[in-house]
């Protein structure tokens, strides 16, 4: 079952996110503070929305995702920032059904695209990903700015 995430499953979704940092070997970059995240999600502004896979009662994956716009298209997209489900829980469908929900989304919302990023070695994803007729999008190169850099930026 998919359902939208309400403001009481902020620590399941922290856990989560926490469980996919562990599955990306990236732990230690984990900082989320709960209260920031549920201000953040639920708040008056909110900034992104979240979906919650469930099996037997049990949160057993999530999507993370917020809207974009394309220029070119003039239409609103969806940028899926997380998806993951639970090691043990996969093959069950729990993530086709998060994707399908999240075009079910854009196609109510009339998005002319859904984009996300996944890290190279994941060859796993990269397979589901292809499975379900998504195609990189070559010739792109990802930039980031984080703390110190933004600070400076603003400057």
């Amino acid at each position: 079952m998919i359902r939208p995430a309400t403001s009481a499953d902020v620590p399941v979704i922290a856990g989560l996110i926490r469980a996919l940092a562990e599955y990306e070997k990236l732990s230690d970059s984990v900082v989320l503070d709960e209260a920031k995240l549920a201000a953040h999600l639920f708040g008056p502004r909110p900034y992104a929305e979240c979906l919650i896979a469930e099996a037997d009662g049990q949160a057993v994956g999530f999507a993370l995702f917020f809207h974009n716009y394309s220029t070119f298209l003039g239409k609103p997209g969806i940028y899926l920032e997380d998806l993951f489900v639970l090691p043990e829980c996969r093959g069950a469908g729990h993530g086709k059904a998060l994707l399908r929900a999240i075009g079910q989304l854009a196609v109510e919302r009339d998005c002319g695209r859904i984009e996300w990023s996944v890290l190279d070695w994941n060859t796993p994803a990269i397979g589901f990903y292809d499975s379900l007729g998504a195609k990189p999008v070559g010739g792109w190169t990802v930039y980031r700015m984080t703390g110190e850099s933004i600070g400076k930026l603003a400057e």
